[in-house]
């Protein structure tokens, strides 16, 4: 098979371009810019595309198909080219559905907890045995790649996101898989720029509920009332099943999972993190894994990577890093935090990356999502602003959307490191969240950074 990618650099579309080589395709591929880590692990494997830009000569009617990345325009010219000779043009996840068509799909969908919900499948999966097939929206600690397809394996795991298919195809990906199994971990409007309504963004997971195979099973968060609101209208062939948080305890700063008398430790904490382990092992059940093998198989797993990563520890201060973005997170996350180290301050700085959150109009909706913390900072950059052609923000407007006193608001990098500088870090917790990266301050910059406030502090 003869594979070509448009767009080939963004973080889905290499890995796919990976397992496919790996799976023994011919893979070519174009990007106008391709960033780290995309471009070593291409250059790698002899996939690294030999020039910038697109070119419709590398578009020639041997190829067996061509998969188009969302960051592709609608007139790219090698997409046009494919479409004037008749070639199978896909979006990433039509190609992951066609290459799943004949294994048992598990989707897991909804507005936070996605990639972690999808992770704990995985690894109890690969601790008990199980082999599967699967799509995550992050690297995950035991796997080497995010996307993985086989030929042998019964099941294929989906991180199904909400966001639109391809720039030719306006619907959600998760639309496209049509699950035996699908999971929601709750909803909570995101992605404004594409879903202007609240009841549009509903619609948008009861429309996912209505393409899941006959006979299937929906896991769903059985506190979240909207998801609850359209069960009614579920067909009668799908199995319903509710979960709420795992039964657990604290002690000694350690969560423990448990069952009866028997507890098992874990290495992840948080109610959002608690639920997520309890939807989790609904759809291991599924995959026929007991709820015992689950709790044994889960005390080894350490999480995704940036959803509450640990990148600095000392008797002194915690750091963790977290990809939170839209307001269900931002408060699971600082609850989440607050409520495992409950003698120590909890500082939270958290930057506005995304289209929603960089919209003025989205702002309330982060109302009290930082009361968690003892003293927090909100971070927005006038350069991310600028490239996604939004209007500058007030910082006094941002202040007021968070409706918490003696908010911090940030514009420059430099500001984000004199902020910290500024607090006295013993005994914390610091939570550092984003989808990017603080105009450019990387994890070891931040780790550096808390190191030499706490010297001196001494």
């Amino acid at each position: 098979m003869k594979v070509h990618f448009i767009a080939i650099g963004g973080s889905a579309m290499h890995n796919l371009a990976i397992a496919l080589h790996q799976k023994g395709y011919q893979i070519t591929g174009s990007d106008d810019e391709i960033f780290e880590p995309s471009r070593t692990r291409l250059a790698n494997l002899g996939l690294l595309p030999d020039t910038e830009g697109w070119n419709p000569q590398r578009i020639t009617p041997d190829l067996d198909a061509v998969i188009v990345g969302m960051h592709a325009r609608a007139d790219n010219p090698e997409l046009l080219q494919a479409q004037q000779l008749g070639l199978k043009v896909y979006s990433y996840p039509e190609y992951l559905y066609q290459q799943s068509a004949d294994k048992t799909r598990i989707v897991i969908g909804g507005s936070h907890g996605k990639t972690t919900i999808t992770a704990m499948i995985l690894h109890v999966m690969k601790e008990c045995g199980i082999d599967a097939d699967y799509m995550v929206g992050a690297k995950l600690d035991g796997f080497d790649v995010m996307v993985k397809i086989t030929e042998k394996a019964r099941y294929m795991v989906f991180e199904g996101d909400e966001y639109l298919t391809s720039p030719i195809d306006r619907r959600p990906k998760f639309h496209l898989y049509r699950p035996h199994v699908a999971l929601i971990s709750g909803i909570a409007w995101d992605h404004m720029n594409v879903f202007p309504t609240f009841d549009n963004y509903v619609w948008q997971f009861e429309r996912f509920c209505e393409l899941i195979e006959p006979g299937g099973k929906l896991i769903w968060y059985g506190a979240d009332q909207n998801i609850a609101s359209f069960l009614p209208r579920l067909r009668p062939d799908i199995t319903s099943i509710p979960y709420t948080e795992a039964a657990h305890e604290i002690a000694a700063g350690t969560t423990w999972l448990t069952d009866g008398d028997v507890r098992y430790p874990l290495q992840v904490f948080g109610n959002h993190n608690l639920a997520n382990m309890a939807g989790a092992r609904l759809v291991c059940n599924q995959a026929g894994i007991s709820d015992e093998q689950f709790n044994k198989a889960i005390g080894s797993f350490k999480g995704a990577a940036n959803r509450l990563e640990k990148i600095f520890d000392t008797n002194r201060c915690t750091v963790f890093r977290d990809f939170a973005h839209s307001p269900s997170k931002v408060k699971a996350t600082v609850d989440a935090v607050r409520q495992q180290f409950a003698n120590r301050k909890v500082v939270a700085l958290f930057e506005l990356h995304t289209y929603s959150s960089l919209s003025e109009n989205f702002l309330p909706q982060y109302a009290h999502a930082l009361d968690g913390a003892d003293e927090a900072a909100v971070f927005f950059s006038p350069h991310a602003l600028q490239l996604k052609r939004l209007p500058m923000l007030d910082p006094e407007k941002v202040a007021r959307g968070f409706a918490r006193p003696n908010l911090q608001v940030l514009n420059t990098n430099q500001e984000v490191v004199a902020w910290l500088r500024a607090k006295k870090l013993d005994n914390s917790a610091v939570i550092l969240m984003t989808s990017g990266n603080f105009d450019g301050i990387s994890p070891d910059n931040f780790a550096a950074i808390i190191s030499e406030t706490l010297s001196n502090s001494k």
